[in-house]
């Protein structure tokens, strides 16, 4: 099993940043890519970056220019900073795990922290 634990939520004002970190321990072996999810109140859950272990990113043109995400191999964490926050980007940040498990790839979540960003 993969463990995910996040940290770095809060409230922030609008305009404010924030770092979020998101460690992975466990049986770990062959990581694909990490990434982190947002899902605001009565919403889906949506993307907000994505890293592959050889650095190519995935970031959706509503947040991009404002997030940036990077993965330590070494620590198997992977990092958002975002910037230039908006009261749109409040909801719980998940962050997920692809690896590959005997030929398929297998995903896992983190229990998520909360990101509040007032107006």
């Amino acid at each position: 099993q993969v463990q995910l634990v996040e940290s770095g939520g809060g409230l922030v004002q609008a305009g404010g940043s924030l770092r979020l970190s998101c460690a992975a321990s466990g049986s770990i072996f062959d990581i694909n890519a990490m990434g982190w999810y947002r899902q605001a109140p009565g919403k889906a859950r949506d993307l907000v970056a994505l890293i592959t272990t050889s650095g190519i990113t995935t970031i959706p043109d509503s947040v991009k220019g404002r997030i940036t995400i990077s993965f330590d191999n070494a620590k198997n964490t992977v990092y958002l900073q975002m910037k230039s926050l908006k009261p749109e980007d409040t909801g719980v940040y998940s962050c997920a795990l692809d690896q590959r498990e005997g030929g398929d790839l297998h995903a896992y979540w983190g229990q998520g922290t909360q990101v509040t960003v007032s107006s």
